[in-house]
C-alpha cells in the first residue's frame, strides 16, 4: 500500500526491502536459537542464510527472466531493469546453495533443512507483507468485503477492489511455520519436516495462484508457479518415501 516508507537524506527506505530484511533477521535468529537447542552448528545456519539470500535473489531474478523471456526479447532494457522476481526461483537456488554448503562442510543437509524449514516460512510471511505494501503479486477483482483498493503504484491497478492475495499468502506462511514447529516436537524422522514444508507450501501456492491477477507467466492452463508446485509436492512425497525406507533399514 506504501512502497516508499521514508527517506533519510539520499537513502529511501522501501517497504518491500524492509520486510525482506526483517524476515531475514528473524529467520536467522530463530534458526540459530533452535540450532543450539538441537546441538547443531548455529554458525552454519548464518552461513546458509547468507548464501540463501545472495543465491536466492539471483535465482528469483533468473526465473523471472525465464518467465518473461518473450518480453525480454522485445524490451530487454525494460525487463532487465524491472523489479520483478519469482519466489520459487529463490527457494530453489537457496536450497541448492545450502546443499552444496553442507556437502563441502560435511554436514547432513536434511538436518539443517528440517531445522530451517519453519524459519524459511517465517521469512516468506514477512516477504509477502512486503509484496502487499509494494502492490505486487496482487489478486483478482472482487466485490467482497475483504477487497483492497491500492493507491496509484507501478504494480497493482488502482481504483478497483482486489483480492489481497499477498496477505492470504502471508497468513498461510505463518500458519505453515506454526504447523512445522508443532510437528518438529513430534516427528523424529530425518527429512520429514523439510518434506512437510515442501508439501504444505506447494499445495498452498498452487491454490493461491488461482486468485492472482498479475502477469507471472503460464504453461498451458497453469501458471509457472503452479507447474513448479506440482513438482515440489511430488518431491515432498518422494522425500517421505525415502525417509520411510531409510527408517526401515536402520
Amino acid at each position: 500500500m506504501k512502497n516508499d516508507l521514508c527517506s533519510l537524506g539520499p537513502i529511501t527506505i522501501h517497504s518491500y526491502g524492509l520486510m525482506i530484511a526483517l524476515g531475514f533477521v528473524l529467520c536467522v535468529i530463530m534458526g540459530m536459537y533452535r540450532a543450539r537447542k538441537r546441538n547443531l552448528e548455529p554458525e552454519a545456519i548464518l552461513d546458509i542464510a547468507l548464501l540463501g539470500i545472495v543465491f536466492g535473489f539471483a535465482g528469483a531474478k533468473l526465473l523471472y527472466l525465464v518467465v518473461e523471456f518473450p518480453a525480454l526479447l522485445k524490451h530487454p532494457g525494460q525487463v532487465l531493469g524491472s523489479e520483478g522476481f519469482v519466489v520459487y526461483g529463490g527457494i530453489i537456488a537457496g536450497v541448492c546453495s545450502a546443499m552444496v554448503y553442507c556437502y563441502r562442510k560435511k554436514l547432513v543437509f536434511l538436518d539443517y533443512f528440517d531445522l530451517a524449514a519453519p524459519s524459511i516460512a517465517l521469512a516468506q510471511g514477512f516477504g509477502r507483507i512486503g509484496c502487499f505494501l509494494a502492490g505486487c503479486c496482487y489478486g483478482q477483482k472482487t466485490d467482497a468485503w475483504f477487497g483492497v483498493v491500492f493507491p496509484q503504484n507501478p504494480f497493482a491497478p488502482s481504483g478497483v477492489k482486489l483480492i489481497p492475495t499477498q496477505l492470504f499468502s502471508s497468513a498461510g506462511d505463518f500458519l505453515i511455520m506454526a504447523v512445522l514447529l508443532i510437528l518438529s516436537k513430534k516427528v523424529k524422522q530425518r527429512g520429514d519436516i523439510g518434506a512437510w514444508y515442501m508439501l504444505l507450501y506447494g499445495v498452498g501456492r498452487f491454490i493461491i495462484e488461482f486468485f492472482r491477477w498479475d502477469d507471472r507467466g503460464a504453461v498451458g492452463a497453469l501458471s509457472t508457479s503452479q507447474l513448479i508446485s506440482i513438482f515440489i509436492v511430488a518431491g515432498a512425497f518422494l522425500l517421505f518415501i525415502r525417509n520411510r525406507a531409510n527408517r526401515q533399514h536402520e
